[in-house]
């Protein structure tokens, strides 16, 4: 059953942020995973959005999501965003 990266993130240090991005497709590559929707802008329909990003990644299963994110070359890169913003992370099974 696929499984969904959901992010919710408020970025306070763009130019920190910066070289999270810079190795993200790198490590990301190594993974079996879909970056689906990256969105600064999204259009809000109800209630608030206070968010400067959101991100939504899908991938296989449970296991590649957390081998993705448990992976000691990601754990390495997510230190730039652990201290250039602020985020609410879920793992969400898909409806295959």
């Amino acid at each position: 059953m696929s499984a969904y990266f959901i992010a919710q993130i408020t970025i306070h240090d763009h130019e920190r942020y910066k070289r999270y991005l810079d190795g993200f497709d790198a490590v990301f590559a190594r993974h079996t995973g879909e970056v689906v929707v990256v969105d600064d802008s999204p259009t809000i329909l109800e209630g608030k959005w206070p968010y400067t990003r959101t991100v939504v990644i899908r991938f296989p299963n449970e296991d590649d999501a957390k081998r993705w994110y448990d992976s000691a070359e990601y754990q390495d890169l997510v230190q730039y965003r652990h201290q250039a913003s602020e985020a609410n992370i879920v793992l969400v099974e898909g409806r295959d």
